[in-house]
């Protein structure tokens, strides 16, 4: 379960050879260069530690075709150390990685996300790193029964599994991890970026509809497409804003069911949106229709933003939604569930008000940057302490 959270002194988690003023703690973070929440997870625990001298962080993407270069070049003109290493074959991936480890000498390698927390601990595990972590950031991996064999295997030598929602946690000792290794630490947002959002009640902002996503087979544009052709049989006919990139092949799908439901006119595509902040804060609803989840950032966004938010009722949004209390819970990739629910929200703005008000307050207090920073540094203070997962595993072996 969840430890306490308590403010970080980083001096008292120093150990007795490592007193202040001496070297950093050296974290490498290694997660997909997709750009997806796993990453934008990395990169915002390597922000927070840009603050703490206690720190000192690097990024390494697994280049993908989809990388995009001037996103890249955007964090290291932030002063964000960032490498890439080969993703067009897993032994490339773990021998440049494993290079990389050499050369930077890092205390803690941190692995974010399938199948990347694979290639990375066995770079680690090569490279003889003292500690690793893996991180789960999705309640539903591609794991075949050789590839969780693997991570399980791998978990020997791990320090700690961390799930970013307890529904992730729950998942991961369904798949046989060992318990004593698997904790959960919620993903979170800076709330700064939604300083403004009570500057705007609901009922005067937009009676439309913004749905943060990528375009990828996790996410389910399209029964939000079928719930507002739905609505428009009741002449309830709200605009529609998708959010984000990603994959060619599912936006054209997308597109071609907006054409064939002639909604072109409500639904836009507004592709990668740098000011997703602005656009929520001016809209009433967030939608996140998905076919499954770890703990989704776009939904802590909205909720932020002070929208009225709707959510599938999977895994990873279950947890954050108290359904008719900070939001709503619709049956996954249902159209009539999810129009009923919109139609109910535009209908009554006063409820939807409310809503909107207790989604906000909770992510201002269980959703937020500071916090998931906060129990990462305490995690990474803690196993730098630890005597090394694999030193465990061979005294095992050695005593067995």
């Amino acid at each position: 379960m969840n430890s306490p959270l308590v403010p970080v002194n980083a001096e008292q988690f120093l150990p007795d050879n490592q007193a202040p003023g001496h070297q950093p703690l050296k974290v490498m973070h290694f997660v997909t260069g997709g750009f997806t929440g796993s990453t934008k997870v990395a990169i915002d625990i390597i922000r927070a530690a840009k603050h703490n001298p206690a720190f000192s962080s690097m990024l390494v993407l697994r280049k993908k075709s989809s990388t995009d270069m001037e996103r890249v070049a955007q964090l290291q003109r932030e002063g964000i150390s960032l490498k890439l290493v080969a993703g067009w074959s897993h032994l490339a991936t773990i021998v440049e990685l494993m290079r990389l480890c050499r050369e930077y000498q890092p205390d803690i390698v941190v692995t974010h996300g399938f199948s990347e927390h694979l290639w990375g601990r066995y770079a680690g595990l090569l490279a003889r790193v003292p500690h690793l972590i893996h991180v789960e950031h999705n309640s539903r991996e591609r794991y075949t029964p050789f590839r969780l064999l693997q991570a399980r295997w791998l978990a020997n030598y791990t320090d700690k599994i961390i799930g970013c929602s307890e529904g992730v946690r729950m998942r991961l000792l369904e798949l046989g991890f060992p318990a004593h290794k698997v904790d959960a630490i919620n993903n979170g947002i800076q709330l700064a970026d939604y300083t403004q959002a009570d500057a705007t009640p609901l009922i005067d902002r937009i009676p439309g509809i913004i749905m943060p996503a990528r375009f990828a087979k996790q996410k389910d544009h399209e029964t939000l497409i079928r719930a507002i052709a739905l609505l428009r049989e009741k002449n309830i006919c709200p605009p529609v804003f998708f959010a984000g990139a990603g994959n060619k092949r599912h936006i054209a799908k997308a597109k071609q069911l907006v054409d064939e439901l002639q909604l072109n006119e409500q639904i836009h595509f507004a592709g990668h949106c740098g000011n997703l902040p602005f656009l929520l804060m001016r809209h009433q609803i967030c939608v996140l229709s998905t076919r499954y989840e770890g703990m989704p950032l776009a939904l802590a966004e909205g909720m932020a933003a002070g929208c009225a938010v709707i959510g599938s009722a999977v895994v990873g949004v279950k947890e954050m939604i108290n359904h008719s209390n900070d939001g709503l819970l619709v049956k996954p990739q249902c159209a009539h569930a999810l129009a009923d629910a919109i139609e109910l929200l535009l209908n009554n703005p006063t409820y939807a008000q409310v809503l909107a008000l207790q989604g906000r307050q909770r992510a201002q207090t269980e959703f937020s940057l500071a916090r998931m920073a906060n129990r990462y540094e305490q995690l990474f203070f803690a196993v730098q302490q630890s005597a090394p997962a694999a030193l465990n595993e061979q005294l095992v072996l050695d005593n067995g």
